[in-house]
């Protein structure tokens, strides 16, 4: 099986910049070890204070190539400081049928 995680959630207005300071480490992190089967996206809301993470390892049933970096435990160690409130977690074990990925981020 494959892991498809998706993690939705509020900042505070006066956090937007921090979390995406701590995010954008992470994908730094993510492009210097250069996972096999590992897509990682972040997106923000209309409303510039939402936020979306959305994590797939198509290799196996785990998040640990991603949450056991440095740089995601930095991120995460403050979340509820950031948080409006906890955040919306889906986790699921999948197959993956068939994708398409043509994405650049616009940073």
């Amino acid at each position: 099986m494959q892991r498809l995680t998706i993690v939705r959630y509020k900042v505070k207005p006066e956090f937007v910049a921090e979390n995406e300071r701590l995010s954008h480490a992470v994908f730094e992190r993510l492009r210097q070890d250069a996972p096999d089967g590992v897509a990682y996206s972040l997106f923000k809301e209309a409303d510039g204070q939402g936020f979306v993470h959305l994590f797939v390892n198509q290799k196996e049933d785990s998040s640990d190539v991603l949450t056991e970096t440095p740089e995601f435990r930095a991120f995460s160690a403050d979340g509820a400081t950031r948080w409006e409130a906890p955040p919306e977690v889906a986790r699921l074990s999948v197959r993956q049928v068939d994708s398409y990925f043509s994405l650049t981020a616009e940073v």
